[in-house]
């Protein structure tokens, strides 16, 4: 673990350009100090779980060219050492370049190049350059989009599809459950015909089981990885075999399947992949946004509301009306969605930002991409634990409309026709009375085949009633 880094004492660092004053304590040099200078813009540095796959890249660069002869055994060593140390502690101060920056984001890989250089020698006393060592045969046009590819396939299959498992199975829990509990169903928000409970969950279970197996299938995408490319996709500076060797130092590091890419310029001048991912967790967002906004609908009330369940109670709701308990959770959800939704709009601009061999908005890409998933892992978690893995159904409530609706006649259209139909379902809106009572007067049909037809349990497995 390092320390905070000291603004007041100063040393004198080299690059190509001259020499500058850097923080004394600080693990970078020039080249990054030159990007913090140039970029004041927002203060939002590159995500940690982009430095720390930009270290597994630096990691498995080091032990390809290793493999290749190209790098001795002892510089290896001391790059493993330094990249680990990154990657299992926090060295995030050391990391301070601001996401807008060159679009490139060679500062980032600058910055990494030199904090590792660094790192190396005051771990193993071994000297490693920046530029010849770290980032022997690679460019920062080929390693910051494989970084963005192995950063969000890491967050992929650590954090967002385990959350999505356990949503889905929290869903297929309750659902099970729930299966006695019939209810009104409602199209355009009006009362429509019933439905159980249970396949009002089923759907939402749905939706993110179709959205776990279109994250698993752009995964399979977003594992091809560019490296080797190095400037322009011509692979110049760097062993042929290179790029394959490091796809296999990768997954074996993250037990991940990574491989080239068939074609690499593809990987430097456009982020396809990466839109196509986005555009997935874009359907989740609005998948997330729908069964939220369900839950907050049913949960309304809890008197003048439609009062369906009721979410446990959270935290107090109101600063001045006592009592008051909100559906925080699945306010929080919509939230996330709706910021999934811009950040898939950078993403969009980002993502056809590539001019001829080069992309240029690629650390605005990886920064949103990466905050998708990271929000849309943790809202799901909540959404599970917190919202639907303990919601009580208010039974009374369901029963009381169930039998009232007069759209039940709908039932009756194969027996009475539909004109008929209307009438009794008015009659019985205008009277208030229930449509079975209704019917008995308005049809010649008996109370016994009335209740056959008109029954809601009966009715949610669909079919013709006169079968």
């Amino acid at each position: 673990m390092s320390n905070p880094i000291n603004t007041t004492e100063t040393r004198l660092e080299k690059d190509s350009m001259g020499t500058l004053e850097v923080p004394s304590n600080a693990l970078y040099g020039a080249q990054t100090q030159r990007a913090i200078n140039n970029f004041p813009i927002s203060n939002t540095p590159m995500p940690n779980t982009f430095i720390k796959a930009l270290c597994y890249v630096k990691q498995a660069c080091a032990e390809s060219n290793q493999q290749l002869g190209l790098l001795s055994d002892d510089k290896t060593k001391a790059i493993q050492a330094a990249t680990q140390a990154i990657i299992q502690g926090d060295y995030s101060q050391h990391f301070p370049i601001d996401v807008f920056q060159t679009g490139s984001g060679t500062s980032t890989n600058m910055n990494a190049n030199e904090v590792l250089a660094t790192l190396a020698k005051q771990l193993t006393g071994i000297d490693t350059h920046p530029n010849d060592d770290l980032n022997m045969s690679q460019s920062s046009n080929d390693v910051i989009p494989t970084a963005i590819h192995v950063a969000a396939n890491i967050a992929l299959s650590q954090h967002l599809l385990p959350a999505l498992t356990l949503l889905n199975d929290t869903i297929a829990t309750r659902e099970k459950e729930l299966n006695h509990v019939v209810k009104t169903g409602r199209t355009h928000l009006m009362d429509a015909m019933p439905i159980k409970l249970s396949q009002e969950l089923a759907c939402w279970r749905a939706q993110i089981n179709d959205n776990i197996q279109r994250l698993k299938d752009t995964q399979k995408r977003l594992q091809k990885l560019p490296q080797g490319a190095t400037a322009v996709g011509t692979g110049i500076n760097a062993d042929p075999k290179f790029g394959s060797l490091v796809s296999k130092q990768l997954s074996k590091m993250t037990d991940l399947s990574f491989e080239p890419m068939d074609n690499l310029f593809i990987g430097l001048s456009s982020q396809d992949t990466a839109l196509e991912l986005s555009g997935q967790l874009n359907v989740l967002a609005a998948s997330l946004m729908k069964i939220a906004n369900d839950l907050r609908w049913m949960n309304s009330g809890p008197l003048a509301g439609l009062g369906e369940i009721q979410l446990p109670t959270l935290q107090p709701g109101s600063s001045i009306m006592p009592g008051k308990v909100n559906p925080v959770i699945p306010e929080a959800v919509c939230m996330v969605a709706a910021q999934i939704m811009g950040n898939h709009t950078t993403i969009t601009i980002g993502a056809q930002s590539g001019s001829f061999q080069l992309n240029v908005m690629l650390p605005v890409v990886a920064l949103n991409l990466l905050q998708s998933i990271e929000i849309a892992s943790t809202a799901s978690t909540q959404l599970a634990n917190l919202a639907i893995k303990g919601f009580t159904v208010n039974e009374e409530n369901l029963q009381k409309t169930l039998g009232a609706n007069p759209i039940l006649v709908t039932a009756l259209n194969t027996v009475v026709g539909y004109e008929k139909g209307a009438a009794i379902a008015k009659e019985a809106y205008k009277s208030g009375r229930p449509v079975l009572d209704v019917a008995l007067e308005m049809t010649d049909l008996d109370e016994e085949a009335l209740k056959n037809y008109l029954n809601p349990e009966r009715l949610t497995e669909g079919g013709n009633p006169q079968l």
